[in-house]
């Protein structure tokens, strides 16, 4: 379940047309030679959430946004952007074998990393059961 979730939210946040504007990138692992702005699910972890009526997953995705900026605001807007369309995903995904049970924010981390490249890494933990 985890490599289809991992798929399914890919896909979702590519289809975004704004997010996808304003991006060089939207791919699983970071890309090596992309300019930025780029956006990629660089982490997932998942553990069992299973009922007694059939198999489920908790997983836990981070989500890497690398950009330029002097100031740390620069990209607020499009940060924003990417939070409401992880937030608004779907929860019926039964081509790919699962359902969302709930999506839930963790917690964001930013930093800076030189030469006015700033990383912000978004954690989410959706709860899913099979489909």
């Amino acid at each position: 379940m985890e490599l289809a979730f991992r798929a399914v939210l890919l896909a979702w946040l590519a289809a975004d047309t704004t997010l996808s504007g304003n991006l060089n990138a939207i791919v699983e692992e970071a890309p090596s030679r992309t300019a930025l702005p780029w956006l990629a699910l660089t982490a997932s972890a998942s553990t069992d959430w299973s009922t007694k009526s059939g198999p489920g997953r908790e997983i836990r995705v981070a989500l890497e946004l690398n950009y330029r900026g002097d100031d740390p605001l620069s990209e607020s807007a499009l940060i924003a952007g990417i939070e409401r369309r992880v937030e608004s995903l779907p929860t019926d995904h039964t081509a790919a074998g699962f359902r969302i049970a709930n999506l839930m924010f963790l917690k964001a981390r930013a930093e800076q990393r030189g030469e006015a490249r700033r990383a912000l890494v978004l954690e989410y933990r959706a709860r899913v059961l099979g489909a």
